[in-house]
């Protein structure tokens, strides 16, 4: 069985976890933990508060308090709301328990004893007023290299270079807004130099398969060159060191770990700290911390913001491989950073969303789950990306309520109407239906069919009477599709397992369409029985997938299904059990009472986006962006085509200007539905993604595709066409297209599919 150690990096206990965070380090790691335990691997995801450093004192005296008050405080309320938003830790703990301080104090001793610390004596900036020395982060001046008046203390975020405190220009405290002086004082620095080629080789083992980003910042430092750095500080606050075996005891006086050097080791204590609690419960001995950390069969896979990349790649393993022993981080996913409305997340301006915050306002599973499913469908996976309130309210009302609830509503709706409210026994006729749809999903896999072409040949090849060529599609569709998420999380593609997730659900609607169980009832109920049949067992494979992402709305599912709730939580029954290949499978029971099924997800109204809208920023900050809407809008008015005539030589000739065709906007977009359009012989309709945009746009191509064939294709949109509507319903936008042996052809940036089964 594999084993993943997970980790996310420890939020720092001197704020709130904002919904930036959430999309940084700590959703996606939740995800991925999730998924590992459903597919019954042994997996423990450990986490905890940073509570050390300069940074905790300096809000303590804001607040007029002490720094384990300040602790308390934001520990309790960050644990609490990761609770409630789902976060499925075997534990969370903190920096500040004397575990962690005796096993980092621990490391700091070994180190020394083996001469990968240095004891230097150096001048370092000193708060006169505050009568402190400056740790870097509390001082800016002009950077050395690029002379930016906005650099840091050791670091330039505008040209990202790294340098001595006392390089930097023109120094100032942040804490009093005063020119610190240089006095002399004591540190212990890390030789980080000796391990220049160990971490090289390291970094280069791993590029295939890291993330781009972490590789490159990683390189960055090492073509600098990795030079010594400080691993204490001066501060009353943090693990002491003056009673540490090996250093003179006035020289240590007032000295503490560097917080970057004992935070990365939190992971380690938290381990050892849920051994300990796991064997008063006679689960596991006190030992087993060390399996997760020793052992070469376990996977360390550390989740983390970009700003945190160079601690997770050169920092934490230099202090593993100098102590010995341990294993290295197996990869370090690292995400870009999440912007809120267009802009950075900002505190002082208002400029945030705080988890407590967003909980306390939306209270209910649904909208916890509705914030997670978003911020996974954004996460700043490879660049940047943007949260809106908009965009929250579009995925619940358009693909959470519209197509997940939506399937779900409607076959127990069904069920209760037309069958009891139970799940339907099947008829002799289809007796077997289970053991002829499992071993048509192993040819699947034997056969790696790719191609609906394949897809058909099977099914003739097959020749099973009870199966329609629907039944062929639903379970392909799924096979496919639960590969395919397989796949994209193992690869930290989480974005992409997400969408392919929601996949899942466009491929049940559309069965449920195709079958037309409304109709079968009257016509055909033997069928229409093996259809609704079929759909609760879809049901179950539906709440499995989406059980990473949506564990409230999952568990709601199951326990509707009667089954025993497995969503990936810590310490579940999975173990060993591989719930996610068996979804597939038939595992609700014939005959089964179906309780009423409430409303998945409630609509989100225009009225309480609105609301949420207006509590970012200040007055002056809405009014400068109310100026600048109106500014918009009149551009944009300005822009939109005169209403007049077309010129003369256009009308008649059929020939239009250059200019004139300037102003058609193309762009390639996705097509993720397609489906019918009842009494249009023509029409499909299409939901398309441009970027982050989806789209309605009803193309004239149902002569020439059939709706499944263009799921999934890219196309060529005219995207500034005026909104119109056919058949009463919307389209927005132009599907482009070309004429080829008296067919429509779909222009594309793909390759040719012509020879597809699924063309007419």
């Amino acid at each position: 069985m594999k084993r993943t150690l997970i980790t996310s990096a420890l939020p720092y206990a001197n704020g709130y976890i904002h919904l930036g965070h959430l999309a940084g380090a700590y959703l996606p790691a939740d995800i991925y933990a999730r998924f590992l335990r459903l597919l019954g691997e042994e997996v423990l995801y450990v986490c905890g508060s940073d509570e050390h450093g300069v940074a905790i004192t300096i809000s303590a005296e804001k607040e007029n308090t002490t720094p384990q008050a300040i602790i308390d405080k934001y520990h309790n309320a960050n644990a609490d709301a990761f609770k409630k938003f789902g976060m499925s830790f075997d534990i969370y703990s903190r920096t500040s328990n004397n575990l962690h301080k005796e096993t980092a104090l621990d490391f700091f001793e070994v180190l020394l004893e083996k001469k990968f610390l240095e004891e230097k004596e150096e001048e370092q900036f000193y708060d006169s007023k505050a009568k402190m020395f400056l740790p870097d982060r509390y001082i800016e001046g002009i950077c050395p290299n690029c002379n930016s008046d906005k650099a840091r203390g050791d670091q330039c975020d505008k040209c990202g270079a790294y340098y001595e405190q006392n390089e930097l220009k023109n120094p100032i405290s942040t804490i009093t807004k005063t020119t610190p002086t240089l006095k002399k004082t004591t540190h212990w620095y890390l030789k980080l130099g000796m391990f220049q080629e160990f971490i090289e080789s390291y970094v280069e083992s791993n590029e295939s398969f890291w993330k781009d980003n972490v590789l490159q910042q990683a390189k960055g430092w090492l073509r600098l060159g990795l030079n010594d750095r400080a691993i204490t500080r001066d501060l009353d606050w943090g693990v002491k060191i003056e009673n540490a075996k090996g250093v003179n005891k006035e020289k240590a006086a007032g000295k503490v770990l560097y917080v970057w050097f004992d935070a990365v080791l939190g992971y380690l204590t938290a381990t050892k700290e849920w051994a300990l609690r796991e064997e008063s419960k006679g689960k596991v001995t006190k030992d087993d911390w060390k399996k997760w950390w020793k052992d070469e069969e376990t996977s360390h896979i550390a989740f983390i913001g970009k700003d945190n990349i160079v601690f997770h790649t050169i920092m934490l393993p230099v202090i593993q491989i100098a102590y010995g022993g341990f294993i290295l981080p197996t990869n370090v996913p690292a995400n870009e950073f999440l912007n809120l409305e267009g802009n950075k997340f900002s505190k002082s301006r208002n400029w945030s969303i705080d988890l407590k915050d967003f909980i306390d306002d939306f209270e209910s599973e649904q909208s916890i789950d509705t914030l997670r499913y978003t911020l996974a469908t954004i996460l700043p996976e490879n660049k940047d990306s943007d949260f809106t309130w908009k965009d929250f309210q579009a995925k619940n009302n358009n693909e959470l309520a519209a197509i997940l609830g939506n399937f779900i509503n409607r076959t127990v709706q069904f069920i209760h109407k037309y069958m009891g409210g139970r799940v339907p026994i099947l008829t002799e006729r289809y007796a077997n239906i289970q053991e002829h749809i499992e071993r048509i999903i192993t040819k699947f896999s034997e056969l790696n069919i790719k191609s609906p072409d394949e897809l058909k040949k099977l099914y003739k090849e097959e020749n099973v009477d009870e199966l329609s060529i629907n039944d062929f599609l639903l379970f392909f569709g799924l096979w496919r599709g639960l590969r395919s998420i397989e796949n994209l999380y193992k690869k930290f593609k989480f974005k992409d397992a997400v969408a392919e997730t929601m996949n899942l659900a466009r491929v049940a609607n559309k069965y449920f369409n195709d079958e037309e169980p409304w109709k079968a009832i009257k016509e055909n109920p033997e069928k229409c029985h093996k259809t609704i049949y079929i759909c609760s067992q879809v049901a179950y494979t539906l709440a499995i997938a989406f059980a990473p992402i949506l564990p409230y709305t999952s568990a709601k599912l199951q326990t509707l299904l009667g089954k025993e709730i497995n969503i990936g939580n810590a310490n579940s029954a999975t173990k060993g059990a591989n719930y996610f290949h068996d979804a597939i499978k038939f595992n609700v029971k014939s005959g089964l009472q179906l309780p009423e099924v409430p409303v998945l997800f409630e609509k989100i109204e225009d009225d309480v986006i609105a609301k949420q809208i207006a509590k970012l920023g200040n007055e002056q900050q809405t009014e400068t962006k109310a100026e600048s809407k109106k500014e918009e809008t009149k551009k944009a008015e300005a822009e939109k085509p005169a209403k007049t005539e077309k010129p003369a030589e256009e009308v008649d000739d059929g020939m239009i200007s250059i200019d004139y065709f300037s102003k058609v906007k193309l762009r390639t977009a996705k097509i993720i539905q397609a489906d019918r359009i009842e009494k249009s012989k023509k029409l499909l309709k299409l939901i398309v993604k441009m970027g982050d945009e989806e789209r309605q746009i009803l193309a004239g191509v149902a002569d020439s595709y059939e709706p499944e064939y263009l799921v999934g294709k890219t196309i060529v949109v005219v995207s500034n066409l005026r909104p119109t509507k056919l058949m009463g319903l919307d389209s927005e936008g132009m599907m482009l297209c070309a004429s080829k042996a008296g067919k429509l052809c779909f222009v594309t940036t793909e390759v040719d599919f012509e020879d597809d089964a699924y063309v007419r």
